[in-house]
């Protein structure tokens, strides 16, 4: 039997060799057929460079971007006259300057010339790890080991930036004194390939660890994580320090510089506090075979669907099998240490957790139809208690606005509700009307971040949420207690989501809910304007 299933395991394994290697051709096939190496449109391509088309010059060559100054490429390329012309160059000059080459579409393993430098993920040493390269830069497309592009959804406006002329697309960062403000020292899970799979552990360490590469070799390689230090002022923290729930103690609470009056005179108004805190800001970086293998599906699948659902944005996920990396164009997370971040490692010490996901309406801007920005000022909180009782806490702010349906599809369901009646027992119903699904959230990635930072165990967890519960007991981090947000503390109009909620699953402390109550849970009309 053992023998039958290994050798089915080898047929398997060679039929999806085959399938790759298929698809690779027919990707090759198809680039051929919607683009011919010659036509009268394009000019003819000389033989390949390094592996890289070039057409071949039918007029003097362009300056290459590598071979004159910043300056001058600005100046150039932003339609500004030359040092030795007052021509204005046309849109398409710009162009050919900035892309000398033919457009490249997409790469193959076996390109002559191709060679991506060395990546070996959950490596014990960042110098057999290896670094993250996605630039497209001369000096760096025959190594790139990524798809995609530095800045997430960002990366859009660097283009922009490029495209008028207001940045140099050959800029060399100076990361001098950008050093981590914090140590985040290099944990276990970091060289487990199965603990951290969507972004990297390397990222904030790139100009140290990486120097080689960035110096001597030439390379585009970029930080996807800083960290620094900060203070943070919130009105909120403010009102609970004088109500004398919350003690200015000169370490984690801060009493605020008195503020001034209009004509510049010192207020004698009571200035409020302020909150020492670390916090560091993380992009998105996928290595694919773990997040294929996080979400219980194969890597093929993971990649033509990301391939096909972008609208075919990264052809190189389907022709480049043998690079795992991808950077996606999307919003990553900010950490926010509220204490001693060597703490946050240390199982001796008491850690408070709130992983809260983005609600621009709420955080920001006050909506009261959501519970999220008094939970979150909540865990905010208790997370300086916890400090202050000489543990640590932890704030972790993921973008993923309306549950990662996005802030668009939010308000088409909040219109839903106010016109369909606003009940309880109708809450989820109406996002997947609209979204064909109630959460795309999908916590499996979550614990990332708690990995990176050496966290065993979570003392209390301020949450309601049974998928990240879920998703960080089975990443295994114990949680020892949680518990929801005080009743007194819901807006008005969010008693619908609430119920809703606990009646899906989701913590309470409080009685069970029945599908029964949720009908008798209505929210507040648009005409109301009495609560």
């Amino acid at each position: 039997m053992a023998t039958s299933d290994a050798v089915l395991t080898q047929i398997l394994a060679q039929l999806e060799s085959l399938q790759t290697s298929q698809q690779a051709m027919q990707a090759k096939l198809d680039n051929m057929v919607q683009l011919p190496a010659s036509s009268s449109s394009s000019p003819p391509l000389s033989p390949q460079k390094g592996g890289i088309p070039i057409p071949r010059e039918t007029s003097p060559p362009a300056t290459p971007i590598s071979s004159v100054t910043n300056a001058s490429i600005l100046a150039t390329v932003s339609g500004g006259a030359s040092a030795t012309s007052d021509k204005q160059l046309t849109d398409k000059e710009r162009e050919k300057l900035l892309y000398p080459s033919r457009v490249m579409l997409t790469t193959y393993p076996d390109q002559y010339g191709i060679k991506p430098y060395h990546l070996t993920w959950g490596a014990t040493d960042a110098a057999v790890r290896g670094p993250v390269i996605c630039s497209r830069l001369p000096s760096s497309i025959k190594q790139r080991n990524a798809i995609g592009a530095h800045s997430g959804s960002y990366s859009i406006y660097r283009a922009l930036a490029i495209a008028m002329g207001t940045l140099n697309p050959s800029h060399k960062p100076d990361y001098s004194q950008t050093e981590p403000a914090i140590s985040v020292p290099p944990q276990p899970a970091w060289f487990d390939p199965s603990k951290i799979v969507s972004f990297d552990p390397w990222g904030h360490l790139v100009p140290q660890v990486f120097k080689h590469e960035l110096e001597e070799l030439g390379l585009d390689v970029r930080p996807s994580i800083a960290v620094t230090r900060a203070h943070m002022k919130m009105s909120e923290i403010d009102e609970t320090a004088r109500k004398g729930e919350l003690k200015v103690d000169g370490k984690i609470l801060l009493k605020s510089h008195p503020m001034h009056n209009a004509d510049g005179t010192v207020s004698s108004a009571d200035p409020g506090v302020e909150i020492s805190i670390s916090k560091a800001a993380v992009e998105p970086v996928w290595h694919l075979p773990g997040v294929a293998e996080r979400f219980g599906i194969s890597e093929g699948l993971l990649r033509r669907a990301l391939f096909e659902d972008t609208g075919g944005m990264y052809p190189e996920l389907i022709t480049r099998p043998d690079i795992k990396v991808f950077l996606p164009p999307i919003g990553g997370l900010t950490a926010y240490i509220f204490g001693n971040p060597a703490f946050l490692s240390d199982e001796t010490k008491e850690l408070t957790l709130r992983v809260h996901d983005e609600c621009n309406g709420s955080d920001v801007f006050g909506s009261d139809i959501c519970t999220c920005k008094p939970y979150l000022t909540y865990a905010i909180e208790e997370c300086i208690r916890g400090a202050q009782r000489g543990g640590v806490g932890l704030v972790v702010y993921f973008r993923k606005e309306g549950r990662a349906l996005g802030e668009v599809t939010k308000y088409l369901v909040y219109n839903l509700r106010k016109r369909g009646g606003d009940s309880a027992d109708k809450y989820f119903k109406s996002t997947e009307l609209i979204a064909g699904v109630k959460d795309m959230r999908f916590q499996a990635l979550m614990p990332d971040v708690l990995h990176w930072f050496g966290i065993k165990k979570i003392d209390n967890m301020v949450s309601m949420s049974d998928m990240k519960y879920d998703a960080i007991i089975q990443s295994g981090i114990p949680i020892l207690k949680r518990y929801d947000i005080p009743a007194h503390l819901l807006p008005p109009d969010s008693r619908v989501e609430i119920d809703a909620k606990i009646a899906a699953g989701y913590f309470t402390s409080g009685k069970p809910i029945t599908e029964a109550d949720l009908v008798k849970t209505v929210g507040r009309t648009w005409e109301e304007t009495e609560h």
